[in-house]
């Protein structure tokens, strides 16, 4: 009987030990629970990226855009605050002087200008990125849309020796500047919202910059006129993969800093102009689309422009072609003479 119980009481020791294992194919297998490491899933960064530059931030990149009109004649070189806009087009006003339309957003340049005067096709495509307008002065035109509040504006005529102070280093009228510091007062004065971000462009991934096929053009040379005053040489620099842009033979610099100004896109399109009053005032059609060159990473490609939602955007077979990460500057060309007489480009 001793033996028996004995032998019981090792049997029911065998299976009490078992019990909490499982038997698979022969071994035996512990409790799922036993031992189990509970992993956090990492967490999942949120990216952030500029809407007009394409470029990462760690931080978010909502804001208003701000336009600002600023001279190009010579006496108004170097310029105050170009190496910080996102984007910049360069159209022409009177003659054969154009003007630059500057867009900031991902950056707030200290001190902007020389400001000069608006025009109604800047101002509608400053309304395309929601932009607050910045000018000193106006075409009759550009007047009726700043009275009827088309955009968001504050301009030099109203606050001249106020937000806008005059440079005493240089003469009327390429003498006006803002300050960033200025154009919030002025917003804060007007009781403007600073919120509006503008809608984005398509942009591509960093990886796939070097992917660029078209034809080589290292450099580009944009003629708006037979005396030379407004042409421009961009020439893409191959240790910075960015393009330089000069203008009457000397590079496109920041006057305070002597930053050269450095670009990743050089959009070129065709529109047409059309000469309205005796002041020289322009009609130009920005809405029509057209002919255009896009320029990246040293190589040319012929497409296509069309203006969606108020922004002239690269088109090719109908879809929007993505910028390179990074500034770009627009040149706007009459379509007479065209871009084949507007625009020339060599490889060396």
């Amino acid at each position: 009987m001793k033996k028996w119980a004995v032998a019981a009481a090792a049997v029911l020791l065998l299976f009490s030990g078992c019990s909490k294992k499982e038997t698979v194919n022969g071994s035996v297998k512990g409790d799922k629970n036993e031992n189990k490491v509970i992993e956090e899933e990492p967490k999942q960064e949120e990216s952030y990226y500029f809407p007009l530059t394409g470029v990462q931030s760690e931080t978010k990149t909502d804001g208003r855009a701000v336009a600002v009109m600023i001279n190009n004649h010579p006496k108004a070189r170097p310029q105050s605050g170009l190496n910080k806009a996102d984007i910049v087009y360069e159209i022409l006003a009177e003659g054969d002087i154009t003007r630059f339309m500057a867009v900031f957003q991902s950056e707030k340049p200290t001190n902007i200008g020389p400001v000069r005067s608006a025009r109604d096709y800047y101002i509608e495509l400053a309304k395309g990125f929601k932009a607050l307008y910045i000018a000193h002065g106006y075409s009759p035109e550009a007047q009726k849309m700043l009275n009827n509040n088309y955009v968001d504006n504050l301009n030099g005529m109203v606050y001249d020796g106020t937000l806008f102070k005059r440079s005493t280093t240089r003469q009327a009228p390429h003498n006006s500047y803002i300050t960033y510091e200025n154009i919030l007062k002025g917003v804060e004065l007007k009781h403007y919202k600073m919120d509006q971000t503008p809608p984005a462009f398509t942009f591509m991934k960093p990886e796939d910059t070097d992917k660029i096929t078209g034809t080589d053009a290292k450099s580009v040379m944009i003629h708006y006129s037979n005396s030379g005053i407004s042409n421009s040489i961009i020439e893409f620099d191959q240790t910075s993969k960015k393009y330089k842009r000069f203008s009457g033979g000397e590079q496109t610099v920041d006057l305070e800093t002597n930053e050269p100004i450095l670009l990743d896109n050089i959009f070129i399109v065709e529109a047409e102009h059309q000469v309205i009053d005796s002041a020289g005032h322009r009609d130009i059609n920005l809405q029509s689309g057209g002919k255009a060159y896009l320029l990246q990473m040293g190589k040319v490609n012929e497409l296509n422009w069309e203006n969606r939602n108020g922004r002239i955007i690269p088109v090719k077979d109908g879809k929007e072609v993505p910028f390179v990460p990074g500034k770009t500057w627009v040149n706007v060309v009459p379509t007479d003479p065209g871009m084949a007489k507007s625009v020339s480009f060599r490889n060396n």
